[in-house]
């Protein structure tokens, strides 16, 4: 998701950065090669079988088959699911908690254990399943769920808009299992609040005439089909838009067809961000790594948002249209997001920095290195005077609403920026976000194992350089 640093800049030149005493040195900028990622385990695997009908009553019915597999090493004795679409049965309903006539509504009808008929709980966006039987660890279950939904007119990423259907998180998404218990924690109007490790996708679906389906798959048919089956494997959660009247620009970029759909008359405005989003992730490509899928779609339509082969780019906060220049540099941020985020994972509640933070920061690498000016230090450092010393990784309920943007976009952004303002500077930082990506590439990273990369990548001997940003334990 996306709140522009660039636009940030323009508006709040307010801010001072807190100075970083340390000067970075290092005999030796690479990473030494017996260098071993500590990651964040994955505590469960699960894989999804999904089937999508859409009715004339602007209704969709849902078959998910969840295959869970146990990956830590204490028995379960019950299952824990996100469950969105629930949030937006009423009100509140948008994302600042404003209602809406048109709440979605959600009725589930059967919900099964190895074709057994089990008792749940759902509660906001939790769902609980008791297992009958402990689930020990190595072990699998197959969970059944039967369910028709209608989406919200003034959802937050799962919404109708425009007469399109963005079927975000509509599916019951199995939370991760960390240090003996699930990671699940209450859904915020701000912030991704779910969590979920890498699975694999099969989808069926039925729409109506006219409709054309777009999504996470890299396989989705380029004609208008109403039937069909899309596979996506090792992705984070799968995402797909339903749209009605649309024009599509295709452009061809090594491996990657990226695909750009258009509404209205905003044919010359819709080219030009098709021509930026290929550069920047010919860019990223090269700098950072390589992008898995042979297709990305961007949908100029509904919250600037990121998903896996996806992304959605109109407006901030379900609010006007964004302007031509801050259109384009969003959709370069959100396309940042299939490597920080996509590729690369994290915990958006808890550790929302380092997709949000690095997704901003690769957006700055790209621009920069097409200036000739370099990075711009002096903005930076005004874009963050005057923060109260909060460090950038805390968790989402740790700050105030209205200004954990500030730290979660900004003042990260601004404090990698400074790692190499005496280092190298753009070559540097484009040498490290490639042996980032090396590391990490589909496992989970934290703060810690973050803080102990970079210590590692420049020789630091102690915690001082991240004092000022960064909550050490």
């Amino acid at each position: 998701m996306y709140l522009s640093f660039f636009s940030i800049l323009v508006i709040f030149l307010c801010f001072q950065v807190l100075k970083v005493n340390n000067v970075l040195v290092s005999n030796n900028n690479e990473v030494k090669k017996s260098f071993t990622p500590n990651t964040v385990p994955a505590g469960n695997h699960a894989s999804y079988d999904l089937n999508i009908v859409m009715s004339e009553k602007e209704e969709f019915e849902v078959k998910a088959k969840v295959n869970v597999q146990n990956k830590s090493e204490d028995n379960w004795s019950d299952l824990v699911f996100y469950f969105i679409p629930n949030i937006f049965t009423k009100q509140p309903l948008d994302s600042l908690g404003q209602s809406s006539a048109h709440p979605g509504t959600v009725t589930i009808r059967t919900i099964e254990i190895n074709g057994e008929t089990v008792e749940f709980s759902l509660e906001q966006d939790t769902l609980k399943i008791d297992l009958n039987n402990e689930l020990s660890p190595n072990s699998e279950v197959h969970v059944s769920f039967t369910y028709n939904l209608t989406l919200p007119d003034k959802g937050l990423r799962y919404t109708k808009n425009n007469g399109n259907y963005h079927l975000a998180q509509f599916y019951p998404m199995l939370a991760t299992y960390r240090n003996k218990e699930w990671n699940k924690e209450d859904y915020r109007f701000k912030g991704e609040t779910y969590h979920t490790n890498f699975s694999d996708f099969n989808v069926t679906y039925k729409l109506l005439n006219g409709y054309t389906l777009v999504s996470t798959s890299p396989n989705d048919p380029k004609e208008v089909k109403q039937i069909g089956t899309l596979q996506a494997n090792n992705v984070k959660d799968f995402f797909a838009v339903i749209l009605k009247e649309h024009f599509l620009i295709e452009k061809e970029v090594g491996n990657t067809n990226i695909r750009l759909f258009g509404f209205g008359d905003d044919k010359q405005l819709s080219q030009e961000v098709s021509e930026i989003a290929s550069e920047a992730f010919m860019y990223f490509e090269k700098t950072i790594g390589p992008y898995p899928h042979n297709q990305l779609d961007i949908v100029l339509d509904g919250k600037s948002m990121e998903y896996p082969g996806v992304v959605t780019a109109y407006s901030i906060d379900d609010h006007a249209k964004l302007p031509p220049a801050l259109l384009k540099s969003t959709v370069v941020h959100e396309i940042a997001h299939q490597w920080f985020y996509g590729i690369i994972s994290n915990d958006p509640y808890h550790e929302a920095w380092l997709d949000e933070g690095f997704a901003e920061f690769a957006t700055g690498l790209y621009f920069y290195s097409k200036s000739n000016e370099g990075v711009p230090y002096s903005n930076l450092n005004e874009m963050v005077k005057g923060l109260d010393p909060l460090p950038v990784n805390l968790s989402l309920d740790q700050y105030e609403q209205n200004n954990q943007s500030s730290y979660i976009y900004g003042k990260s952004n601004v404090m990698l920026w400074k790692l190499f303002e005496k280092k190298g500077e753009i070559k540097e930082a484009e040498k490290f976000v490639k042996k980032y990506y090396d590391n990490y590439k589909f496992k989970e990273i934290d703060s810690e194992e973050f803080i102990r990369f970079t210590k590692y990548y420049f020789n630091l001997e102690d915690n001082s350089v991240f004092k000022d940003w960064l909550e050490v334990k």
